[in-house]
């Protein structure tokens, strides 16, 4: 008997080690096959999901995104639908100091949506849409405003969707860097979320009743985009009046009915990017170097105190309140030399990630 179970031991401890090592691969991810396929379609190359990491082959490795790979998919700023959302009594203030900084940069292809005529505007040559819509922050109004947007665009030509609000800085040589890392001809959804978790919402469906659910949303506050494949996807539940019949429903504002519509009616994951940026987070974190590579800043309120980026330049906090405007601009042309975009060959977007 001692003689058999001596022969067998080694072979026991064989087996134990394989099935170990097997289970201990399953655990991190790196079985083939793990990660759905749909999910890997939606993921451009070199980015990842906290919850798996595909394995790297010979094959994977020649199509992770390379430094020319990006400007293969010839994307320019002029094929980005950029859409701004204000409101009449912001047009001597929020949007003025838009249009002297970035929007004089990319004027030919930035759309103005807003509740209130201006002329003065118009004869400077700017697009301004003239909606329908109230000039109050509710539910309906921002719906309203949206709805304008995403019809705009699938009327145009473009290639993506850019959201902002009218207190953003738009870094376009950012923008373009990373939407040209994704693929072209996919269903994309980018953004940044102002919450740690899923929000929770409750769908009104006949009869008085409710739906629980449960989805991610990029907050307009810090921009989105959309790729035009998944805005076309999104027309049966946000084309017309159905956007605001579909932000009726979950009893929601604009930027969650988008998130809505994508991620429950369309089954598409939001991917979130951290190079978006809103005023509901400290803005005062953000590391001066970086700055150049994020897609968009923001300036407000947090906490009674002026929530901005901390920049040094030309333009003090009294000429510039917000620092994310005209100090802003003067250091990313500061920055140019350093060609630290798309010229560089680095990835502003690989902590890009789907939940």
């Amino acid at each position: 008997m001692k003689r058999w179970f001596g022969r067998r031991l080694p072979l026991f401890i064989l087996a134990l080690i394989a099935v170990l090592y097997v289970h201990f691969e399953w655990d991190v991810g790196r079985l083939s096959g793990l990660l759905p396929a749909a999910a890997r379609r939606r993921l451009p190359s070199g980015f990842r999901s906290p919850r798996a990491v595909t394995a790297v082959t010979p094959e994977s490795r020649a199509t992770t995104a390379a430094p020319g790979r990006r400007r293969a998919s010839g994307l320019r700023l002029e094929d980005i639908f950029i859409s701004v959302k204000t409101t009449g009594r912001f047009h001597g203030t929020r949007l003025a100091l838009l249009l002297k900084t970035w929007i004089s940069t990319t004027k030919t292809h930035t759309f103005i949506f807003t509740d209130t005529d201006d002329d003065h505007l118009k004869a400077e040559g700017y697009n301004m849409v003239m909606t329908s819509c109230s000039p109050d922050h509710s539910q309906q109004a921002l719906a309203c405003k949206m709805a304008a947007e995403y019809n705009g665009f699938l009327a145009s030509d473009k290639r993506w969707f850019f959201h902002v609000d009218d207190d953003n800085y738009v870094n376009g040589e950012a923008l373009v860097a990373t939407l040209a890392a994704f693929p072209q001809d996919g269903d994309i959804y980018v953004g940044k979320a102002s919450l740690y978790k899923p929000i929770t919402a409750h769908e009104l469906m006949e009869g008085n009743q409710t739906r629980e659910v449960k989805f991610w949303f990029a907050t307009g506050g810090a921009g989105f985009c959309l790729s035009r494949r998944l805005a076309h996807k999104m027309s049966p539940w946000a084309r017309g009046s159905r956007f605001q019949e579909t932000s009726a429903k979950i009893r929601l504002p604009d930027d969650c009915t988008v998130g809505f519509i994508v991620e429950d009616r369309v089954g598409v994951p939001m991917v979130h990017c951290p190079l978006f940026h809103s005023h509901l987070e400290n803005l005062m974190l953000l590391r001066r170097a970086s700055i150049p590579h994020q897609v968009t800043l923001s300036y407000g309120l947090l906490e009674d105190k002026l929530n901005s980026v901390e920049l040094k330049g030309s333009f003090s906090k009294e000429e510039d309140p917000s620092r994310s405007a005209k100090s802003v601009g003067q250091s990313l042309s500061n920055h140019e030399k350093k060609k630290c975009t798309l010229e560089s060959g680095s990835r502003p977007c690989t902590a890009c990630y789907t939940r």
